[in-house]
């Protein structure tokens, strides 16, 4: 019953990491664009989000509907304005620029928030649980783990099935082909970008619903949202997801085997399947 438990709770933390890699996958996956900030947007849309509900007494609900489009229109600003200016076949502009917005946000947030964690209060959904069986599973988690699957549908869907998701596969694979098709690279990547923030902003709800933010965690979230997206299989949509719910299984498993050990399971997994499979699970090759 207690790995049983650990099994579950893994894939429900999973969920949580799978929002956070939807993003990461499309950016550094799809387009090979490496966004350190990733994870400081994260934490940047909690804080703005504790702060919108805290000033005017708004619901997790109110928030997101908020949120997300603020995130959006940042993510497209950012790639339009920014990141379109960096971006080719050598990641390390993109690299360099990114990791120097990370160092304003993460500034910048201290400024606003100072350096104290703040969480947000859903009128009592992330304290909610159901027991199952004796399980006792956290409604939050199961509702971040549902929002997750829904938007790696939807993503995956987009990618496959839509004129926008070729575009940019066909932008990503080979920019001077496609632009000769009549496709305009800067314009999809900008689109792309808006759609990877934007589920940032829905993250960041859930994030400070779920645990504490403050201006220093970026970097955290980053770095599982990198490895959830390797794991997996860089461009796959699904690997990401699958990457996330291995990583959220090693940490609940370590957690269980020593409170100290979670965070380092997680990151041994990685290696490991760095070391025997560098392409991911979900990769063909």
């Amino acid at each position: 019953m207690k790995w049983l438990d650990a099994l579950i709770q893994g894939v429900l933390l999973g969920g949580m990491y799978a929002q956070y890699a939807l993003g990461m996958a499309l950016m550094f996956g799809v387009m090979r664009l490496v966004n350190v900030a990733h994870g400081d947007l994260v934490v940047l849309f909690a804080l703005i989000g504790v702060s919108l509900s805290v000033a005017f007494g708004l619901g997790p609900l109110p928030l997101i509907a908020l949120l997300v489009p603020l995130a959006a229109i940042i993510g497209w600003g950012l790639q339009k304005f920014m990141l379109n200016k960096v971006v080719g076949a050598d990641s390390l502009p993109s690299l360099i620029a990114t990791f120097g917005l990370s160092i304003a946000l993460q500034n910048l947030m201290l400024e606003i928030w100072s350096a104290d964690t703040r969480s947000m209060t859903g009128g009592g959904i992330e304290a909610a649980s159901l027991n199952i069986g004796g399980i006792h599973i956290g409604l939050l988690p199961v509702l971040i783990l549902i929002a997750a699957t829904l938007l790696t549908c939807g993503l995956d869907l987009t990618m496959r099935h839509t004129r926008f998701g070729r575009a940019l596969r066909a932008a990503a694979a080979d920019t001077e082909a496609a632009a000769m098709t009549g496709i305009n690279p800067r314009v999809v990547y900008a689109y792309a970008t808006a759609i990877a923030v934007g589920i940032l902003g829905l993250s960041g709800v859930f994030f400070a619903l779920r645990a504490t933010a403050s201006p220093a965690d970026g970097p955290a979230q980053l770095i599982f949202a990198f490895e959830a997206v390797i794991i997996g299989g860089m461009g796959s949509i699904w690997g990401a997801f699958v990457g996330s719910m291995v990583l959220g299984i090693a940490q609940a498993i370590g957690f269980r085997i020593d409170p100290g050990f979670g965070i380092l399971a997680g990151h041994l997994v990685f290696l490991t399947i760095l070391a025997t499979r560098p392409q991911g699970l979900m990769s063909k090759g």
